[in-house]
């Protein structure tokens, strides 16, 4: 047995969670920052939720009979309250109860975003982990169609931004709980003359939830999903005229999309519109995108009846995508690596690098001593974009010597404070 404090021996991450390393981990952030400044760019502020929430939340939410529930879900019961706790497998349910919580929805509708990991007690795969991360946004107190296409346009808008490409939309209506009822009906009589032909979890379902077999991904049922009954046959007028509205405004702005009837999705709360955006690069896990409206989830949790619309987007999945296409992940490398060597340049390199992070600057302080040659090697690692060079010479005159990195240039010698604005309009390659 280890003694207590030290490292165990062999011990490793918890399978299907893992690192994020410094390298990927700056290809994390890049996307993150971009991510921030797209939702931004269309009003949404963002909003921190708790990991833990009590099941009751989810069992309520996303549906009893769902896999998530029944087979995904993190629950353990708290030592000192007894209560059921459940590290949280999406957000939206975390995020409506926040809202009806706090009353946000009392100062009107309100657009939110939210980032972080979810937890699902999966089999880890290339693309499927047992704690992954999304970006989440919410739109709640909005009725109409234009906010359900708003969603749609606005990642439309950040696979150009991220240079990804090779994605498909698929779309579909799952109309109001009239048309449901009306089409749950049909689905069961169906799927109850074809018994034989579905599999366990299916037979499971057929009375509880019928709409979940649609969702079924095993190939032996596909001929008889194919010719199921299309719930897009049982919708009301209403349900109809949203839709339509819907796909209006994606003609209108050019959004290309395919209306796939069998489109459910995998939670319980989903009404009228829902969409997935899809990739042939990443094998199985396909799905780098989905979404879609859910105006009964705020009455299921206790609160007035809201309608909302939303949509969440795996991390991990879409920085595949972007090295599968090819993308160059945005990079948030450091503007300066200061070497210093001397005991007046290590003084006077102190002062300078806290004066250049004063004026916005992202410098690396050189640790560790060495020679020139060995920290300039350093620097050149760290893709910063310029060098700083402070020896005992420059710090006699309080100046500094400036090498580019990532571009021609000859080595110049400046004063400090005259360093930051030739480097902020400085372009970051020649």
């Amino acid at each position: 047995m280890a003694r207590k404090g030290r490292f165990v021996s062999g011990i490793q991450a918890v399978r299907g969670m893992g690192d994020v390393l410094p390298e990927e981990g700056a290809r994390w952030d890049g996307f993150e920052q971009t991510a921030r400044d797209w939702l931004e760019a269309y009003g949404y502020r963002p909003i921190r939720l708790p990991l833990l929430e009590k099941t009751e939340l989810f069992v309520r939410s996303i549906g009893e009979v769902t896999d998530i529930v029944e087979k995904e879900m993190y629950t353990f019961t708290d030592r000192l309250s007894g209560e059921s706790l459940t590290l949280r497998p999406e957000g939206t349910a975390s995020c409506l109860r926040a809202a009806i919580q706090h009353n946000l929805l009392y100062a009107g509708p309100q657009r939110l975003y939210y980032a972080g990991p979810m937890f699902r007690h999966e089999r880890p795969q290339k693309g499927r982990y047992r704690q992954f991360h999304q970006v989440g946004v919410e739109a709640m107190g909005y009725p109409g169609p234009d906010v359900d296409a708003e969603h749609v346009v606005m990642t439309a808008r950040l696979w150009r931004l991220l240079g990804i490409g090779d994605v498909t939309l698929e779309i579909n209506t799952l109309g109001g709980a009239a048309a449901r009822a009306r089409y749950r009906a049909h689905l069961v009589h169906y799927f109850e003359r074809h018994a034989g032909e579905l599999d366990e979890d299916s037979r499971r379902r057929l009375h509880a939830n019928p709409l979940r077999i649609l969702d079924s991904k095993n190939p032996a049922m596909a001929g008889l999903l194919s010719e199921a009954p299309r719930l897009l046959d049982d919708l009301d007028e209403e349900a109809l005229k949203h839709f339509e509205e819907f796909q209006e405004i994606l003609r209108e702005v050019g959004v290309e999309y395919v209306i796939n009837p069998r489109l459910v999705r995998g939670l319980d709360y989903y009404n009228h519109t829902v969409f997935e955006w899809l990739t042939p690069r990443l094998g199985a896990q396909g799905t780098v995108c989905a979404g879609g409206r859910y105006d009964g989830l705020a009455e299921q949790l206790g609160g007035k009846p809201t309608p909302a619309c939303g949509f969440a987007l795996g991390v991990e999945r879409v920085l595949a995508l972007m090295e599968a296409c090819g993308a160059a992940a945005p990079a948030l490398p450091a503007d300066v690596y200061l070497l210093h060597q001397g005991e007046a340049a290590d003084r006077f390199g102190w002062r300078v690098a806290e004066q250049l992070r004063q004026a916005g600057l992202k410098v690396i302080l050189h640790a560790g001593g060495g020679s020139f040659k060995s920290q300039m090697k350093k620097a050149d690692a760290s893709l910063a974009r310029f060098a700083v060079i402070i020896g005992d010479d420059e710090a006699q005159v309080e100046e500094v010597s400036v090498k580019p990195l990532r571009q021609a240039g000859e080595q110049f010698r400046v004063r400090p404070e005259e360093l930051p604005p030739l480097i902020k309009h400085r372009p970051e390659r020649a």
